[in-house]
């Protein structure tokens, strides 16, 4: 029984196309693969236009929902700023004190303990 020839893989990896065109005109073994690794090929070349028309279809579906995201954010930063109810009540540095929740304080701003 012949053995099956392994070099296939390791010539289209490492050698260059011409070493690689005299082993499989010689070789049945690298010959079939070769033949697989064409049809595999053709199969790639056949999808390649549909599958770049996928990834622009892609990319304006992206930039449309940026899109969306800055207008829907414009327009809630918009109307916090022009209700004055909810932006008096968000406001960058308000804090509530001691003294904001009923809590006896002293001159510098510490609860007051009886003794």
């Amino acid at each position: 029984m012949k053995e099956k020839c392994t070099k296939y893989e390791a010539l289209f990896t490492f050698s260059d196309e011409k070493t690689l065109r005299e082993h499989v005109e010689s070789c049945d073994d690298c010959r079939k693969e070769q033949e697989i690794m064409d049809k595999v090929s053709e199969l790639i070349k056949e999808v390649k236009p549909e599958f770049l028309k996928r990834r622009k279809n892609t990319a304006k579906l992206k930039v449309a929902c940026a899109a969306f995201a800055i207008l829907l954010s414009g327009v809630t930063l918009g109307v916090i700023n022009l209700n004055t109810d909810i932006s008096d009540t968000i406001r960058y540095g308000q804090v509530l004190s001691i003294e904001d929740y009923g809590f006896p304080v002293d001159s510098y701003g510490l609860i007051m303990v009886d003794e």
